[in-house]
């Protein structure tokens, strides 16, 4: 198989089994949480670390809900089985980046890597996810390019793939939906609480020997639950949340 084919055929593997990234995540930071001495780490720079990890979580979900709340639908979906695009997006956030849901998603993920104040850890998840979603931008890339031909390539020659440049910046020419961000997301800010929340369990457990988790992290975690129930039950069993026009 030539390079460029199995390239696009791991790509598309990987593709598939996107979701489980984090799960990979959670596991891999177990020896660093476990390793790192959070005793000799100052409080007040621990809350530094906290609100740091917040703030790009709060970046990555910015950037995702842009996306979500401006693109059409038969695109930047939750598909799994096959790659899908009915048309191609070049306006808005994605006449800056190419691939916005990605970048996103990395700063979400890397907001939580933060709080387990380990500088290798965090290199290590910024390589382990550029190698992984490397291959997955590649075969979406190798999609979109058979489908669209010169008007994707004409695209990507002034966009570039993950970090933004704002130069040739075009206004959306979709409306924004609130609903889409409502029914979409709700499941990942959910899990974007419950990786901090996981974080300083394993704190306390290897640190202080305890299972403990403070009061704070347990109401936010609480009101994201409820939350989260409320938007499921909507999307799922009413049409408050429906739009003919979006995923």
């Amino acid at each position: 198989m030539a390079l460029i084919h199995s390239f696009e055929s791991s790509g598309n593997f990987l593709f598939k089994y996107r979701g489980q990234f984090p799960i990979v995540l959670f596991f891999l930071c177990i020896p660093y949480v476990y390793t790192t001495n959070y005793q000799d780490i100052a409080i007040s720079n621990q809350r530094l670390f906290l609100w740091l990890g917040v703030l790009l979580c709060i970046a990555g979900f910015f950037i995702r809900a842009v996306t979500i709340g401006n693109t059409p639908k038969g695109t930047s979906g939750r598909n799994t089985q096959q790659q899908v695009a009915e048309q191609l997006n070049t306006s808005g956030i994605y006449s800056i980046v190419r691939h916005p849901l990605y970048l996103g998603n990395y700063l979400m993920w890397a907001g939580i890597v933060v709080y387990v104040m380990n500088f290798s850890f965090f290199l290590i998840f910024s390589m382990a996810y550029w190698i992984y979603y490397e291959r997955i931008m590649f075969a979406e890339e190798r999609f979109l390019e058979k489908k669209f031909g010169n008007n994707y390539l004409e695209w990507s020659k002034q966009v570039p793939a993950f970090i933004p440049s704002f130069k040739n910046y075009i206004k959306s020419n979709g409306s924004f939906s609130f609903k889409s961000i409502l029914r979409r997301e709700y499941s990942g800010v959910l899990a974007t609480v419950i990786g901090f929340v996981y974080i300083q369990f394993l704190r306390n457990i290897f640190a202080i020997q305890k299972v403990f988790i403070s009061t704070n992290f347990m109401t936010v975690l609480g009101l994201t639950i409820a939350a989260a129930l409320i938007l499921r039950s909507l999307k799922h069993y009413t049409g408050i949340l429906n739009e003919s026009d979006k995923d």
